[in-house]
C-alpha cells in the first residue's frame, strides 16, 4: 500500500482545498490528511476568527479523500509522522515548492498544482465581518490591547473612551486610534463592542450599560467582585444575544489549555490537589493597586489567575474555602487560600508585597503536572512521574502580551455566534466573582 500524506490549514474549505486532496489521493492508496491546530496564522502574523479545528477537521472528513485524519501540533511534526506511519509521499501546493525539500530524506516530496484565482485568504477577505471595538479606560493593559489587536483578523480598534479626556486624547495619538469620546453612550453609538479595561468597580456598570445597548463586551479580570453581578450581566448577555466575556488571558493561552486537556484526559491520574501563586513587589504603594477604596489588594489584582487552573480543572463545586490574608494599609499584601473539595484539596497564594515562587502544580494519583513560573504565562509545561524515564516536557511559543488569544476567542464568538467559550465558561467566571465576593465579605478570612 503506497501512504500519501498532505497538510494545511483548510479553513473555509473551497473547491482548491479539494482538488488538491484530489490530486494528493491520485498519487497513492492511502492518504493521511495534517489538520493544523487553531495557532495556524501565527507564521503569517495573523489569528484567524472562522472555523476551529474541529469544524476544520469535520470539513475534511466530508470531502470522502482522506483514509485517516490528524492534528498537526507542533514544528518538526512532519518529520514524526512520516516515520510514525511509514509515509511514501508527502504532497503539497505548489506555492510551497522548495520549502519542503528537506523531507526527500524521508520519502517522495510531490508539489502540486495549485487553484487559480480562489484561496481562503481571498474568501475570509471578501466575507469578513469587522468588529469595532472601542476601549474604554486607557490604562495600562488598554495600551498593549491595542497592539495585539493588530495580529487577529476581523477586529478594528475604532475609539477610546476615559473620563478623563485628556488622557483618551494622548491614548487616541499615540496608538492611532481614529476617534476619542468625551461620552461612554457616544462611544457606544459607534462600535460593536467594547473592551472594559478600568479599574475593577466600574466593570459592572460600564459592562452592563454596553450590553444593554446590545453591544458584546470584553471584560477585564476580574470582571467583576460579586456572584450575583455576574450572573446577571451573562443573562442580560444572553436576553440581548450578544457576547459578554471575561478577559482572562492565561485561560485562552494555547499551552494553558493543551495543559488542561492532557490533565483531564487522564495523563496524571486523578487530580488531588492544585497549587499555584503569583505573586509581585512593587515599591510605590501610591499605586491604585494599593488603593482600599479601589478595591486595591493582592486578591482582587491577581486572584482570578492562580483561581484558574483549580476551577478549570476541579469545577465550580468546592466544599469549603479559607482565606488568610495579611493586611496593611486597609488592603492585603498577601493571601492565601484553600480549598476543599470531595476528593482534593487545592491552594493558592497571592502578594503585592510579598515573593512567592510563582510555580503551577497539579498533582495526581498517576503523577504531577509542574508549570514553572510564571505559570501564567505559560509557553511549556512537564510532566513527571515516579519513573522519570517517563517524564515529559512539552515547550510552546507565547507572543506578544498574550492579550491577542483572548481577543481571536472574542471576536471568534462574536462571528460565530458562540455566546460562550470553552476557556472560561460562565459559570467558572461566575465562581470566580463568588470567590472574590466571599473576600470582600470576609467569610472564612483570617488575618495574619
Amino acid at each position: 500500500m503506497k501512504k500519501v500524506i498532505t497538510y494545511g490549514t483548510y479553513d473555509l474549505l473551497h473547491q482548491g482545498h479539494i482538488n488538491l486532496l484530489k490530486r494528493a489521493k491520485d498519487l497513492g492508496d492511502y492518504l493521511i490528511v495534517g489538520v493544523t491546530n487553531d495557532n495556524f496564522d501565527r507564521e503569517r502574523g495573523k489569528l484567524n476568527v472562522r472555523n476551529n479545528v474541529l469544524e476544520r477537521v469535520e470539513a475534511v472528513k466530508a470531502t470522502g479523500y482522506a483514509d485517516k485524519i490528524i492534528i498537526e501540533d507542533y514544528v518538526g511534526q512532519k518529520i514524526d509522522d512520516i516515520q510514525k506511519y511509514d509515509v511514501d509521499i508527502f504532497a503539497i501546493g505548489s506555492d510551497w515548492e522548495g520549502k519542503f525539500d528537506y523531507l526527500n530524506e524521508f520519502c517522495k516530496v510531490v508539489y502540486l498544482p495549485r487553484t487559480e484565482g480562489i484561496s481562503s485568504t481571498m474568501l475570509r477577505e471578501e466575507s469578513q465581518l469587522v468588529v469595532r471595538v472601542g476601549v474604554v479606560g486607557c490604562g495600562r493593559i488598554a495600551s498593549r490591547f491595542v497592539p495585539e489587536s493588530q495580529f487577529v483578523s476581523g477586529v478594528c480598534v475604532s475609539g477610546v473612551y476615559d473620563v478623563d479626556f485628556a488622557k483618551a486624547a494622548n491614548f487616541m495619538v499615540e496608538h492611532n486610534v481614529p476617534n476619542f469620546y468625551r461620552s461612554y453612550e457616544n462611544l457606544l453609538d459607534n462600535v460593536d463592542a467594547v473592551y472594559v479595561s478600568t479599574p475593577h468597580l466600574s466593570h459592572y456598570e460600564l459592562a452592563k450599560q454596553a450590553l444593554l445597548a446590545g453591544k458584546h463586551v470584553l471584560c477585564e479580570t476580574p470582571m467583576v467582585l460579586n456572584a450575583d453581578e455576574a450572573k446577571e450581566l451573562y443573562e442580560i448577555a444572553e436576553s440581548k444575544s450578544v457576547i459578554l466575556m471575561e478577559a482572562n488571558k492565561t485561560a485562552h493561552c494555547p499551552a494553558f489549555n493543551h495543559l488542561i486537556a492532557m490533565v483531564k484526559s487522564g495523563v496524571i491520574g486523578e487530580v488531588v490537589d492544585v497549587e499555584a501563586s503569583l505573586s509581585k513587589v512593587w515599591g510605590d504603594k501610591s499605586l491604585r493597586e494599593f488603593d482600599p477604596a479601589q478595591a486595591g489588594g493582592s486578591m482582587f489584582e491577581l486572584g482570578s489567575y492562580p483561581l484558574l487552573p483549580i476551577i478549570k480543572l476541579l469545577g465550580t463545586g468546592y466544599k469549603n474555602l479559607n482565606l488568610y490574608s495579611r493586611i496593611e494599609n486597609g488592603v492585603d499584601i498577601y493571601t492565601k487560600g484553600i480549598f476543599c473539595y470531595d476528593k482534593a484539596v487545592c491552594s493558592f497564594k497571592v502578594g503585592l508585597g510579598v515573593k512567592t515562587e510563582g510555580n503551577l502544580v497539579v498533582s495526581g494519583t498517576k503523577g504531577y503536572a509542574l508549570v514553572p513560573s510564571p505559570w501564567w504565562l505559560t509557553d511549556y509545561f512537564e510532566l513527571r512521574y515516579e519513573n522519570q524515564n517517563e517524564n515529559k516536557k512539552f515547550f510552546y511559543k507565547w507572543d506578544g502580551a498574550g492579550l491577542r488569544y483572548e481577543i481571536q476567542e472574542f471576536v471568534s464568538c462574536i462571528v460565530n455566534k458562540r455566546f460562550s467559550s470553552a476557556r472560561l465558561r460562565r459559570r467558572e467566571s461566575i465562581c470566580m466573582a463568588n470567590v472574590m465576593q466571599q473576600f470582600a465579605e470576609r467569610k472564612n478570612f483570617f488575618v495574619l
